[in-house]
């Protein structure tokens, strides 16, 4: 039996790249993306390399359409090159970033930027990778908490991120008929770099997300790896159009 591959958009750094070495662990193949870290996305990769499996990294702007014709032709390169296949299993859209600024003092250039990297980058990259993407597969798309519970300074974010869940649902339905399964996975509160690592670093956002959470903690990458990698497995199967909240109970 061949191994399965999966697709990462974003594996160099913070949940992306938990997710990418967790798959690893469950023993699928890995093409990582990465903007601008190179360094830190090939350290990710001998990171994975080291559980058993096979990986490799592409260069990626999810905020540029334009070249999404391009990639996944590169792609389907270094994946025959890397893996003996042209195709992958697993798509993850993880890519994006995050913006904390309130409703009133939003951009038209920060919405913009959100729209284009969170929304519209993801929805016409996978898109463009249902070509590459095998009958029976699967995709997971990362949303937010915040998509479903307010919190000041995330309505550009959150209303992408709705716009996410939504998607998944439309795209559950309509993929069906070639078996691939579609669902959303929606971390709490994660202790990164997002957002200026404002959940890792300040002391009472901290405090507060705590006081929230029934498990008495903010999240750490390792709560949302394993999720992931579990929708990537048969185990998984009869689980589709499904928004998966990955919180610890926040607000219950």
């Amino acid at each position: 039996m061949s191994k399965k591959t999966v697709l990462v958009t974003g594996g160099s750094r913070g949940l992306g790249k938990n997710m990418a070495v967790k798959l690893g662990q469950k023993g699928l193949d890995v093409i990582i993306t990465y903007h601008s870290k190179k360094e830190e996305a090939l350290q990710v990769v001998e990171e994975i390399q080291k559980t058993g499996s096979r990986a490799t990294a592409l260069n990626l702007n999810i905020g540029d359409i334009r070249s999404f014709g391009a990639f996944f032709e590169q792609a389907a390169e270094l994946m025959k090159m890397t893996f003996n296949t042209k195709q992958f299993d697993y798509l993850v859209n993880n890519a994006g970033v995050g913006i904390n600024v309130p409703f009133e003092d939003t951009t038209e250039d920060q919405f913009d930027e959100l729209m284009n990297i969170q929304f519209k980058g993801v929805y016409f990259f996978t898109q463009k990778a249902l070509n590459y993407l095998s009958d029976g597969g699967g995709i997971i798309n990362i949303s937010s908490r915040l998509a479903q519970a307010s919190m000041p300074g995330y309505s550009a974010y959150a209303s992408m991120k709705g716009a996410i869940e939504t998607l998944t649902r439309y795209q559950a339905k309509e993929l069906s008929s070639r078996g691939i399964r579609v669902n959303a996975v929606a971390p709490g509160p994660i202790a990164t770099d997002f957002a200026g690592g404002i959940i890792r670093d300040n002391a009472q956002y901290k405090a507060n997300v705590k006081a929230a959470t029934a498990l008495g903690r903010v999240g750490e990458p390792d709560d949302i790896g394993g999720v992931v990698a579990f929708l990537c497995t048969e185990d998984a199967r009869w689980i589709t159009g499904q928004r998966i909240e990955v919180s610890g109970g926040m607000n219950l």
